[in-house]
């Protein structure tokens, strides 16, 4: 098996995509009967990474049905039109909101653009390539859809973004949550016990509507919940409610520390910092030591996360 692909059992793999550092980012291949299904593909550069991870499985490109962005963020969907172009009978199923940035990429750049910059946007993402109109098509709440049988069962899930879904596995008894429930890097793990963070990225956080599409994720008593940052966390019902847990409580104190600070000067500054030493402290409780590398990784998080509360706090004035 090539380094980057882990075989997590019941048919599903986690692909490394290589974006920005190791096993950051996950895109995943569901493979039933000899038909195959991706979730997640990274961006553009990941590619070749996930034709790779068919070949290596044996199948051939026309072996995918479905493509999955679970929403349209460029770390989970920027591949897939360029992927689109390799899988000839693979159709792309996306949340409704979502589906026109899927056929006309344009404005799916520019809110990109204005977040990452012209440079960054160049070295991360490549060019965006549209998936024709005529492959793609949007799902609906409680949607199931099968791959060679196996059902798969799609749910609205807003929270971190108004166009995400998440996709419900009988088979793993997991879910597919994109950002929904939050990042987990298998490089704080403790004892084989996963730490995890909430995710406000820019533009849409709502911790109202994300406490709700938890709960509902949790109503299915799933085992284990595929996160593309990074990897399936879990193990047991027990455990994923204890990560919830662990989460909304975040979530609660992220949303106060941005009210504290809705009108400081220098907010967006103060914002970050904020951020950064209460996921330092959280990791340090732990029983990771939480040191300078943790707190470089965790840098962009606190950045990105400051953006999507401030974006929360200024719609919310408005």
């Amino acid at each position: 098996m090539l380094d980057f692909i882990e075989d997590l059992g019941d048919g599903i793999y986690a692909i490394d995509t290589g974006f920005q550092r190791p096993r950051f980012d996950a895109a995943y291949l569901m493979v039933e009967g000899g038909r195959a299904a991706f979730i997640d593909t990274g961006t553009n550069h990941a590619v070749p990474r996930l034709l790779a991870a068919l070949n290596a499985l044996g199948l051939a490109p026309d072996a995918v049905d479905w493509v999955i962005p679970t929403h349209v963020h460029l770390d989970h969907a920027g591949g897939v039109g360029l992927l689109m172009q390799a899988l000839p009978r693979a159709r792309t199923l996306v949340h409704p909101r979502g589906l026109r940035h899927m056929v006309d990429p344009k404005a799916l750049w520019l809110g990109a653009l204005a977040v990452y910059g012209d440079e960054e946007m160049q070295r991360s993402y490549g060019k965006l390539v549209p998936v024709p109109a005529e492959r793609a098509e949007a799902t609906h709440d409680e949607q199931v859809v099968h791959l060679a049988g196996r059902p798969l069962r799609f749910i609205d899930s807003p929270g971190h973004a108004r166009h995400h879904h998440a996709i419900w596995d009988a088979r793993s008894r997991s879910w597919f949550t994109g950002d929904t429930f939050g990042l987990s890097y298998r490089a704080f793990d403790v004892n084989g016990r996963a730490w995890i963070l909430p995710t406000s990225t820019p533009v849409q956080f709502d911790p109202e509507a994300l406490r709700a599409t938890v709960a509902r994720l949790l109503a299915t008593a799933p085992v284990a919940m595929q996160v593309t940052h990074y990897g399936r966390v879990g193990g047991s019902v027990e455990e994923v409610r204890r990560l919830a847990a662990l989460m909304l409580a975040q979530v609660d104190e992220m949303v106060a520390l941005a009210e504290s600070l809705r009108d400081a000067p220098g907010r967006h500054e103060k914002l970050k910092a904020g951020l950064l030493d209460g996921y330092l402290a959280r990791l340090r409780a732990h029983g990771h030591p939480a040191g300078a590398q943790a707190a470089e990784w965790l840098a962009l998080d606190a950045t990105l996360n400051a953006q999507g509360l401030e974006v929360m706090l200024d719609r919310a004035a408005r």
